[in-house]
């Protein structure tokens, strides 16, 4: 199960994103918000991040207008790796090096195309298990 945020600039993109994680068949809960009107970003960030820290959700998504402020406060919550991504290197990277489990992407930095992209390498990419990279992120905390 995925949970998936935005704040009001990422609203349309979260819309998009929902449409194509329900076509791989995809589980999700929608965490917010469920407009465009102007909204607090951290309100959504935390949801999320506190489905995915307490186990009730995989992997989170979280949609901003840079996916920047998102991951700031996704971070704050104990046991959350989130990353921000524009790029595919970074989205593979990122799951199999950090093992992040949270992505967050920008609505007004990204097209649709890309962002679904990035969804997908995120998804689809695991995390290597490598001892290096584990004792890495031992030191995160």
């Amino acid at each position: 199960m995925i949970a998936i945020g935005c704040d009001h600039g990422g609203y349309e993109l979260k819309k998009e994103i929902m449409k194509h994680l329900t076509e791989r068949g995809i589980p999700f809960k929608d965490m917010g918000c469920d407009s465009a009107a102007s909204c607090d970003y951290p309100v959504y960030a935390k949801a999320v991040a506190e489905e995915v820290s307490g186990g009730d959700c995989e992997l989170g998504i979280l949609i901003c207008g840079t996916g920047i402020g998102m991951s700031m406060a996704a971070n704050k919550v104990d046991g959350i790796r989130a990353a921000a991504c524009s790029d595919c290197f970074s989205a593979k990277a990122t799951k199999e090096h950090n093992n992040a489990n949270i992505l967050c992407l920008g609505a007004r930095t990204l097209g649709a195309g890309l962002a679904l992209m990035l969804v997908d390498t995120f998804i689809d990419t695991p995390f290597s298990e490598d001892e290096r990279h584990i004792r890495r992120i031992s030191m995160f905390s």
